[in-house]
């Protein structure tokens, strides 16, 4: 019958198989504070400035807002005058 083999033995025989394991834990854990704080410093900053793509295209939707303000005003303003000219008597 065979023996079991002795704990530290074992220990010395797995230890090269998660060394790999370990290092690589033990690097992502470093990692991951710089990753996290460079997305958030990248994430403020780009919340604080604006591109020129960004700033046209705002630029253009608020142009065309306002052109359809202005329609709608116009619109309103010739219906409420088609409504008058009805109220008023014909004359002949």
């Amino acid at each position: 019958m065979r023996k079991p083999l002795p704990p530290l033995l074992l220990v010395v025989l797995i230890a090269p198989v998660l060394a790999g394991c370990v290092a690589r834990t033990a690097i992502k854990a470093v990692t991951v504070p710089v990753r996290a704080a460079g997305t958030v410093a990248e994430t403020a900053w780009d919340a604080t400035t604006t591109s020129q793509e960004e700033a046209d295209r705002n630029r253009g939707r608020e142009m065309r807002k306002a052109e359809e303000r202005a329609e709608k005003a116009r619109k309103e303003q010739e219906k409420a005058d088609r409504a008058s000219q009805l109220d008023q008597p014909v004359s002949y």
